[in-house]
């Protein structure tokens, strides 16, 4: 198995304190004063109904978007005040999305390789590291195969190997099994508890699906765009 970053097991990966999000100037407001801790290689799972804020407290932790207010640290640096976002999402954050969002043009070796093109890998490390990669989540024999060639399972664990390809502390996964079939569901949620357990890595992960909220070691509830139950 692949080796991740290294990382403290006693710090703070993530704190929030009274995180708001709005939307259409003000109007709709996606979260409501969010205040949450997660430690260095945690495993959490974020639930609730639609439109309670998960999704968007995962896009903040990734920097893909900024809080309209409060206050948002990744090991006690602002998220929001990070010279290069850019750098943090390449290096430290690994994401998993419920549409794949896979090069439909690209075989699954070359889709794992995309990420490492922020970094300093030389073409032969991009490529071993991505075969290594697929391999680790059972896709050896899929390397060469386009996305439209792969079941929806295999497309997620390419995207699941894409996202781990620059060996991040962090891997934020977006209903990862939303678009699977339960069996297919139930190989990814193990696939990506194991490799949680083998990596150390942190893994927050927003699901509907209790059965998959079951799996990590905590579990966070939101409704309405606050934390109700943690």
């Amino acid at each position: 198995m692949v080796q991740n970053a290294q990382i403290g097991s006693n710090d703070l990966a993530f704190e929030a304190v009274g995180l708001k999000k709005q939307f259409d100037g003000g109007k709709v407001a996606a979260l409501r004063g969010v205040d949450l801790q997660i430690k260095q290689g945690e495993f959490v799972a974020v639930i609730g109904p639609s439109g309670c804020g998960k999704s968007t407290l995962l896009q903040l932790l990734g920097s893909l978007d900024r809080p309209s207010e409060g206050v948002l640290t990744y090991r006690g640096n602002s998220i929001p005040d990070m010279p290069d976002p850019a750098a943090y999402r390449a290096h430290e954050i690994g994401f998993v999305f419920q549409a794949f969002n896979l090069l439909p043009t690209f075989t699954a070796v070359e889709n794992v390789q995309i990420p490492m093109f922020e970094g300093s890998w030389s073409r032969s490390q991009r490529k071993e590291r991505a075969i290594q990669l697929l391999k680790s989540v059972g896709l050896e024999h899929r390397l060469s195969h386009f996305p439209s060639e792969l079941s929806g399972g295999e497309r997620q664990r390419v995207a699941i190997a894409r996202g781990l390809a620059n060996k991040p502390s962090v891997v934020l996964a977006d209903e990862p099994t939303g678009n699977l079939d339960s069996e297919s569901a139930r190989q990814i949620i193990e696939l990506l508890t194991q490799l949680h357990r083998e990596l150390g890595m942190t893994l927050v992960l927003v699901t509907h699906d209790l059965t998959v909220a079951e799996r990590a070691s905590r579990t966070i509830r939101m409704k309405d765009g606050r934390v109700v139950v943690d």
